[in-house]
């Protein structure tokens, strides 16, 4: 790739991420269609601009576009959330990672150990969001030897209600036949 095509891919992400903004929703879904083709070149200036925008519909349609780009969104979103601590930057990445789902399962349980709550909160969010296949995962968790996991592991199959409560109650079951 010459600098001129460089140029103008970064030209058409910052096209693209403004039309984000546009009052024609048509031009809103369909930024999000191009900015998800992009890969992993747009994943930092979503995330940056999700960062920067105020308004929750803004961050919104950056979280379905970091979504739909999928498993090279997933670690720097993760990383995202540690250093932003803005409550709504947080609540939007994590329903990107909830999007993304299963792939996104074992990066997220990993953060889970940091000892920051608010995050593992979110990090937790974006497990249910994802539902069964974050459950076998979690179940392998609940005898970790990192406290911080264990429990975050209990919490999260606990808040998964009827998805996650079964493997949770076996699991303590499993423990007392012991």
């Amino acid at each position: 790739m010459n600098t001129t095509d460089h140029k103008n891919d970064q030209d058409t992400i910052v096209f693209q991420l403004s039309q984000l903004d546009d009052l024609s929703m048509e031009n809103r879904h369909h930024a999000v269609l191009v900015l998800a083709d992009g890969g992993e070149a747009v994943v930092e200036p979503l995330i940056n601009s999700m960062a920067e925008v105020c308004d929750n519909d803004r961050r919104w349609y950056r979280a379905i576009a970091l979504a739909k780009v999928g498993i090279p969104a997933i670690s720097p979103l993760i990383s995202a959330m540690e250093k932003n601590q803005d409550h709504e930057f947080r609540r939007y990445a994590a329903a990107a990672l909830g999007e993304i789902g299963e792939p996104a399962v074992e990066p997220i349980i990993s953060a889970m150990a940091s000892e920051d709550r608010e995050l593992r909160g979110f990090l937790s969010r974006a497990l249910c969001r994802i539902g069964k296949p974050a459950v076998e995962p979690l179940n392998r968790r609940l005898s970790d030897s990192n406290e911080i996991l264990r429990s975050c592991a209990t919490l999260t199959l606990w808040q998964m209600g009827e998805t996650g409560l079964p493997s949770l109650v076996d699991q303590i079951l499993d423990r007392k036949e012991i």
